[in-house]
């Protein structure tokens, strides 16, 4: 496949103001929210209709675009709201609504008429007919379900419309189910995958009863942790940004709204600067510096595969241990300021004199600094840092924006 230039979008989740000011910051060319109802994340904080237009007036000052979500499927007594809701986010000045309901997609329209239409991944977009129908019914955008190859998006773009945008997950958790489409935690707890309430029993460990030996269990074992059979591994491209373009993928989203500001921060740094690395030498041979690879385990993350975009991953798309994701390195503290003398930052864990810590800051190749010498907000000198949200001055001559992260590896 013929590689293109063409500048992809970074798209990176929101889900809460500290999570938007964090991808804003290490470069989201564009970001993806939610407001307090009709999304697929009920567990983050979100955007009431004040944060919204606030978040909407941040982004811009960027040149950053806003896609409001509203992926769930309402149901009958929910539908008297819709009108509102888009037109206080067309008010807002969102850029793109995200829909998942062709019900939805009309209600958009006829309230909201000039802002365009991305088609959700909870459409299960996976073949082109499907994407050209929805292109008839006026979608700017389809965000393809995660179950599509390369080759199949490739085959979408070629019979789309060149002014059709695909959208496409790169990073992040993947479900069992198709594109999301699960019972199992309705069933089990109550709580609706489906309307952004997922309890996640996938990851659960499980044993087997036999029919008529109620109560006994028979340990089927896949290691020596335990069976997981619906445990997924986590998605991540960031070693195949070439291919990606060379399929036609206009948008690379990462996904986690209900991750961490840290997480946002680290994940949008690394996919940045791989991206505007591939920018630089557009070549099908492209490959990331390694510190880039090396973020993405820097971060709370589960194995990693590369999903269903080289064939099934009937080899390495299972983890065979406790779903609970991996933790290596911890955040030390917040940077508040630099003055060129000290480093004032909030406190995160407990650090010590003489520690090294790694410091993240955007759009620069994370680098070591010493704490040689730390006082607290009374300017006491002190050797140990013990009080999570405390306010810590660090000798250094370092400039290093509000907003840096200084982090360490955990000891084994």
């Amino acid at each position: 496949m013929a590689i293109e230039t063409r500048r992809p979008e970074l798209l990176c989740p929101a889900g809460d103001m500290e999570r938007l000011e964090a991808v804003l910051q290490y470069g989201a060319d564009a970001v993806y929210l939610g407001g307090e109802q009709f999304n697929m994340r009920a567990a983050p904080e979100n955007f009431s209709d004040e944060k919204l237009k606030k978040a909407v007036s941040m982004c811009h000052e960027k040149g950053t675009a806003v896609h409001y979500i509203m992926n769930t499927l309402p149901r009958n007594d929910e539908l008297d709201k819709l009108p509102s809701f888009f037109e206080k986010a067309k008010d807002a000045g969102v850029d793109a609504f995200i829909v998942a309901d062709l019900g939805v997609m009309k209600c958009a329209q006829k309230y909201a008429p000039d802002v365009p239409i991305h088609i959700s991944t909870q459409a299960g977009t996976v073949n082109y007919i499907t994407a050209n129908a929805f292109y008839d019914l006026g979608a700017k955008r389809i965000i393809t379900a995660r179950e599509v190859s390369l080759d199949e998006i490739a085959e979408i773009r070629a019979r789309t419309p060149k002014d059709l945008e695909i959208e496409c997950f790169v990073h992040g958790a993947m479900c069992m189910s198709f594109s999301g489409r699960c019972l199992l935690s309705n069933y089990f707890t109550g709580r609706d995958a489906n309307r952004g309430d997922c309890a996640q029993p996938c990851r659960w460990k499980y044993h087997l009863v036999e029919e008529k030996r109620p109560g006994q269990y028979f340990e089927v074992s896949d290691s020596e942790e335990g069976t997981y059979i619906m445990n997924s591994r986590d998605m991540c491209m960031i070693e195949h940004i070439p291919e990606l373009v060379a399929a036609g993928v206009d948008s690379f989203k990462i996904e986690g709204r209900a991750k961490s500001a840290y997480y946002a921060a680290a994940v949008t740094n690394a996919y940045r600067a791989a991206i505007d690395g591939y920018l630089e030498n557009p070549s099908p041979d492209y490959k990331p510096e390694q510190w880039m690879v090396d973020e993405m385990r820097k971060i709370s993350y589960r194995d990693y595969c590369t999903g269903f975009y080289f064939g099934r991953p009937n080899e390495d798309a299972n983890i065979y241990y406790d779903g609970i994701y991996i933790r290596e390195w911890d955040i030390i503290a917040n940077v508040q300021s630099s003055d060129g003398e000290f480093l004032t930052v909030t406190q995160r864990n407990r650090f010590f004199e003489g520690d090294e810590l790694e410091v993240l800051m955007p759009k620069t190749k994370p680098f070591t600094i010493k704490v040689e010498e730390m006082y607290n907000d009374k300017g006491e000198r002190i050797d140990v840092a013990p009080n999570p949200m405390a306010t810590i001055k660090i000798r250094s001559n370092k400039s290093i924006p509000q907003g840096a992260v200084l982090r360490k590896m955990r000891d084994e």
